[in-house]
């Protein structure tokens, strides 16, 4: 997509939202597929005992169920907020993804449909159809908070608003946005993304950060106190971790007695820097026998990453030491059984899978990008942090820690500072205030 598509199509996302606000958009010419929405809703709630319509009732929305670490937060999240006994909706624009089969029968699952390709809504572009559809389940739902993220235009602010009902939305910003917008825009169009943080974020009743540098990164843009945004890590150790962390694994390589082996998790995008990670691991390879394992999915929208990593592989000559296993569905029992997990983004939100590998004791070695990394190893105290792109001081930092490895019980008790429960207990505070 060119400059001048991408700021046209964000010029009209803009202007359709703005006429959506003020004239309502006369949404009583719904599609059919609205309407059946609308319909199986109604039926859904009529099926719903007393006791269960006066539980607290948190919604979480997210676009879909891709296998990232903001998807696997939401669901986290709502799984700790039914553990409080609440009701819990997870929202999604449309089922997909590789965690669409695993959300637990005790949340429920809505979807949206707002991607569906139905002809009438061709037209429109998916934030209006994604607007629209959120807007009438606030309207039917009524859930006491809305739960936001990946959300980077605030369409849940605009479908509360729009739905008229008094639903408080929490916005949870999950990365350090102006890299992010850095790493995949052009100049002009990083400015109008960050007008639109600016103008449409303070609609949400509250901000959460995933981590001090996101959150004074977020004050920055929207020209306010990083006082007014409350800091809350991730919920990454799930009561079954340990558990999980056990399971068997089925690859040679990590069998007792062989190689050490490194091992990096992500999904195979530019913004977590793989090259950087195997030309590190190309200098430690010449120092000593290990292997790289890279666990996570490819990303569509930047498909040309995973073969140009493999190209590199073949130039280095380490296609024998170097394997991707893509997406698993239980990457702890990987990261418990590697000598050395690591980090080689150029920026982050928080970090999760730095708080994981603590978690089951693995010592880390991770950049020291914006944002999240520094935070969690406490600037250094639990695993070595690095310049971004500095494949040389990452090679050493990782030959550093196989020749010392930080204790695991001292990893293991930093990482119960990520537990789901102690994340819930601070949302909420939050749905409180």
């Amino acid at each position: 997509m060119t400059e001048q598509t991408a700021l046209e199509q964000m010029a009209l996302e803009q202007t359709a939202l703005k006429q959506m606000a003020l004239k309502q958009m006369t949404l009583e010419q719904m599609t059919l597929e609205q309407m059946t929405l609308e319909q199986m809703t109604l039926e859904q709630m009529a099926e719903e005992t007393g006791d269960e319509r006066s539980k607290k009732h948190v919604a979480c929305f997210i676009p879909n169920l891709d296998g990232g670490g903001a998807e696997r937060v939401m669901i986290h999240l709502s799984e700790g907020f039914v553990h409080r006994g609440w009701r819990v909706d997870l929202v999604v624009d449309q089922v997909t993804g590789a965690y669409a089969s695993k959300i637990p029968h005790t949340i429920k699952l809505i979807d949206l449909q707002a991607r569906s390709h139905l002809p009438a809504k061709r037209t429109l572009p998916q934030i209006i159809t994604k607007t629209l559809a959120l807007r009438r389940y606030l309207r039917d739902y009524q859930p006491d908070v809305l739960i936001t993220t990946l959300d980077v235009v605030n369409a849940a602010s605009w479908a509360q608003r729009l739905a008229g009902v008094s639903t408080k939305v929490i916005m949870v910003v999950q990365t350090h946005l102006s890299q992010q917008f850095s790493d995949r825009h052009s100049a002009t169009v990083q400015k109008v993304r960050s007008q639109i943080v600016k103008y449409c974020y303070p609609w949400a009743d509250q901000i959460v950060a995933a981590s001090q540098g996101v959150a004074d990164n977020v004050a920055a843009m929207m020209d306010i106190s990083a006082d007014q945004i409350r800091v809350i890590y991730n919920p990454v150790v799930r009561p079954d971790l340990a558990t999980k962390a056990a399971e068997p694994i089925d690859h040679p390589w990590f069998v007792e007695g062989e190689v050490p082996v490194l091992l990096g998790a992500g999904r195979l995008v530019k913004q977590k820097d793989f090259a950087t990670l195997v030309r590190a691991f190309a200098q430690v390879r010449q120092q000593r026998p290990c292997r790289l394992v890279i666990i996570g999915d490819t990303d569509e929208r930047e498909a040309h990453i995973k073969p140009a990593l493999e190209q590199m592989i073949q130039a280095l000559n380490l296609q024998t030491d170097v394997t991707f296993l893509g997406f698993v569905e239980n990457p702890y029992k990987y990261m418990a059984r590697a000598q050395v997990f690591v980090l080689s983004s150029i920026y982050e939100g928080f970090g999760n899978v730095v708080a994981e590998a603590l978690s089951v004791g693995t010592s880390v070695v991770a950049t020291d990008c914006e944002s999240g990394p520094s935070e969690i190893l406490a600037q250094g105290q639990f695993g070595h942090l690095v310049p971004v792109k500095d494949p040389n001081a990452l090679a050493a930092a990782i030959i550093a820690t196989l020749d010392q490895p930080q204790p695991p019980e001292q990893l293991k008790s930093r990482a119960r500072d990520f537990t789901i429960d102690t994340i819930v207990d601070q949302y909420c505070q939050v749905m409180a205030s």
